[in-house]
């Protein structure tokens, strides 16, 4: 049995050196579109969801245990004309799905949107199957989507004498453009100013895309006599006040808007999957001059059976069965001082002279940045 010895960022440390290095946890960007940073508040996305039914599985639906699947089918089937028992029905090409969506603000009915479905019940896999019209609803309770198609499934599983084989989630899949609007979301923009939001918020990118957009504005042609006042509310949001003679022509000052390049501030991030042992860095990850001590232990169990038996001639006496162990451990240390780093690259062949398997890597870099080493934010999944 192996165990890593540095199954929490405690353990670890105990074993990490941080030097006095300061640097900036933000980096600025090279200009980029206004397009890519903001969405306008009041036309976003809206969620959907409904409850259906997959048909046409290879016996690998729901049972006679799901109750609401079996009496989603008798529903079904009266609908159509056969009424039928949902006791009296045993079949296991069916399976009761949820169906979700989202619906852009401005598709218009006759739209398609994609749909992910997902199994409700203890169905096996829905690779094959076609989702049944299935209404979508919002929030309000109302529908704005129906969908219907077959499902596409990309993962499956394999059983055989007792061995089952999964490759990734076969209970669950996509119809890509699956769902058909019938109800469209149209706000009314402009009403009381127009407020653009960044998606991640920060003072800086928000100041520098108010005065980009004066500057355009100021400038003359495209929005030339279009923009009245334009006001930085807070980190994440921005006022455009629209002029009086231009209450009509919104669509074309966001058009505008959209186009104004604005150097964004990135902040620096490191996302780890802790379920995969995934390290994703960004540009601006910066390290500063570090020592690690980290180590495996490794436990080996060792059982050996004896026999205890009685005496010769004993009248009382049994033979007994017993199981002697024997335990060694042996403890694997690596030390390394990490330099300092200012790029991607140096930070790469940093963390390459620890060693480390990737799952260690993630107990590492939280360890370091728990110390403050680390100028990033750190972000788990």
């Amino acid at each position: 049995m192996r165990l890593p010895s540095i199954l929490s960022a405690h353990a670890l440390l105990a074993g990490v050196l941080v030097g006095s290095l300061a640097m900036s946890t933000a980096a600025a960007a090279a200009p980029v579109k206004a397009r890519e940073l903001i969405h306008v508040r009041g036309a976003r996305e809206n969620l959907l969801y409904g409850y259906g039914l997959v048909v046409g599985l290879a016996g690998t639906g729901d049972t006679e245990q799901t109750l609401f699947a079996t009496q989603a089918v008798s529903g079904l089937l009266g609908r159509l004309g056969v009424r039928i028992d949902p006791r009296d029905i045993r079949v296991r090409n069916v399976a009761a799905v949820i169906v979700t969506a989202e619906l852009p603000t401005f598709v218009r009915p006759g739209g398609r949107l994609d749909v992910h479905i997902s199994s409700l019940g203890n169905a096996r896999s829905l690779q094959g199957g076609t989702l049944v019209m299935t209404p979508l609803q919002g929030p309000d309770s109302k529908t704005y989507a129906v969908a219907q198609g077959s499902v596409q499934v990309s993962a499956f599983q394999v059983a055989s004498a007792g061995t089952i084989l999964t490759r990734n989630q076969p209970n669950s899949g996509n119809i890509p453009m699956g769902a058909i609007v019938e109800r469209d979301v149209s706000p009314e923009l402009g009403q009381g100013g127009l407020v653009v939001s960044l998606r991640k918020p920060d003072f800086a990118t928000a100041v520098r895309l108010a005065k980009a957009i004066e500057a355009v504005s100021a400038a003359g042609q495209p929005m030339e006599g279009l923009i009245a006042k334009v006001t930085t509310l807070d980190a994440a949001a921005v006022k455009v006040e629209v002029a009086n003679t231009a209450a009509g022509r919104v669509p074309e000052i966001l058009a505008a808007i959209e186009d104004v390049e604005v150097e964004a501030v990135q902040r620096a991030r490191v996302v780890i999957s802790d379920r995969t042992g995934t390290v994703v860095a960004g540009e601006g990850v910066r390290l500063r001059p570090v020592a690690v001590v980290f180590g495996d232990l490794e436990i080996n169990v060792q059982s050996t059976p004896q026999v205890s038996q009685p005496g010769a001639f004993s009248q009382t006496g049994t033979t007994v069965r017993t199981d002697q162990a024997n335990i060694t451990t042996r403890e694997n240390t690596t030390v390394a001082a990490l330099p300092a780093t200012t790029t991607l690259g140096e930070l790469v062949n940093a963390l390459k002279l620890l060693g480390a398997t990737s799952r260690e890597l993630v107990e590492i870099l939280q360890a370091i940045h728990s110390a403050g080493a680390l100028d990033a934010e750190l972000e788990v999944r």
